[in-house]
């Protein structure tokens, strides 16, 4: 048997070192790989231009839509299209946005904010929200004939749904996504039947099919419910005393909400990919009387929860795209407390 110089046995360490650290940083890219798909995905989502049809699952209901987007000098435009039941339009011009409701016979008009996309719900990781979700792509597979790259995204506790998405590799737009639930199960699911990107989309696109002679125009407006310096003399302020790990409040605001004349304290609750919007308003149930007992509510509509109840003669209610668990959380942790 020849016996290996010395030489050659170091040669050969350092090309299994160079090997090993090779697929290591390998390794490392590849990790890295699903939040960058999902960086790229939300940008294209919002920068380019497309027009698709795509089905959208939710409830043990199915409904064909079609979505119209462009951006074109800066100004976005959007058009949302039910194809089948209601036959119902959404169209955005930057923040004003024209609901038409054929089956109402009516019109409403409402302002949204500028970057508020009419097709929403897909997953954006930042530095607040990593430590809660783990990231991973799955494989790479053929979807619509074309290459996708299959990324999840999974809740590490049981206070936040999980995606499951399939990215385009060419135009890094979403040709399938699902939202499931802390078991895995799909509870809503959106898939693209056809979807075409395009340098020009006329603004023909973007006007209505359905007549809207004989219908009522409604405008909602959201307005402040008094100066803030009258809001900061309140001798009172709402918060959650306790939050689900990686919540944080973003907003705190009091306004008055269309068809109601009372105040309405509203709070939003983010772990930076799911939010929960609480609002907080007086009521004339109070908590427990005479062998009463107060009565909470729950509700599900398709992946959203809701639940409220009763706190120091106010009503609370939390609304979020999370599991129940987690509304019921937030709102019996809401307390007034004294404004510093």
């Amino acid at each position: 048997m020849r016996r290996i110089r010395s030489s050659e046995r170091g040669h050969t360490l350092a090309l299994s070192s160079l090997f090993t650290l090779a697929l290591a940083m390998a390794g490392a890219a590849f990790a890295e790989e699903p939040g960058k798909w999902l960086e790229r995905m939300n940008q294209a989502l919002t920068s380019r231009n497309y027009d698709g049809t795509f089905s959208h699952w939710q409830g043990g209901k199915v409904e064909m839509l079609r979505i119209i987007h462009r951006v074109q000098n800066g100004a976005v435009s959007e058009r949302l299209v039910s194809l089948d039941g209601s036959g119902r339009e959404f169209i955005r011009t930057g923040s004003n946005l024209a609901c038409y409701l054929p089956d109402k016979r009516t019109v409403l008009v409402e302002n949204r904010p500028p970057e508020e996309s009419l097709l929403s719900g897909f997953p954006t990781i930042n530095d607040q929200s990593a430590s809660f979700y783990d990231l991973k792509e799955v494989a790479q597979m053929r979807l619509l004939g074309r290459d996708t790259h299959f990324i999840t995204v999974t809740p590490k506790d049981e206070f936040r749904y999980g995606y499951r998405l399939w990215i385009d590799e060419k135009t890094a737009m979403p040709l399938k996504t699902q939202l499931c639930d802390t078991h895995g199960h799909v509870i809503e699911q959106v898939v693209f039947a056809n979807l075409t990107l395009s340098s020009r989309i006329p603004d023909a696109a973007f006007k209505p099919e359905v007549s809207t002679e004989g219908f009522q125009w409604l405008r909602s407006e959201t307005t402040p419910l008094k100066p803030a310096a009258d809001a900061m003399a309140d001798p009172v302020v709402w918060d959650a005393l306790k939050l689900p790990p990686g919540f944080k409040m973003t907003i705190r605001k009091a306004q008055t909400m269309p068809g109601s004349s009372s105040p309405v304290d509203h709070l939003v609750f983010t772990d930076g990919l799911a939010s929960v919007s609480v609002f907080v308003e007086e009521t004339h149930v109070t908590t427990q009387s005479q062998g009463e007992e107060q009565v909470d509510e729950s509700a599900r509509v398709g992946s959203s929860s809701a639940f409220s109840t009763v706190i120091d003669g106010h009503k609370v209610t939390a609304v979020g795209e999370v599991p129940p668990a987690t509304v019921r959380f937030i709102a019996n942790s809401v307390q007034a407390g004294p404004r510093h």
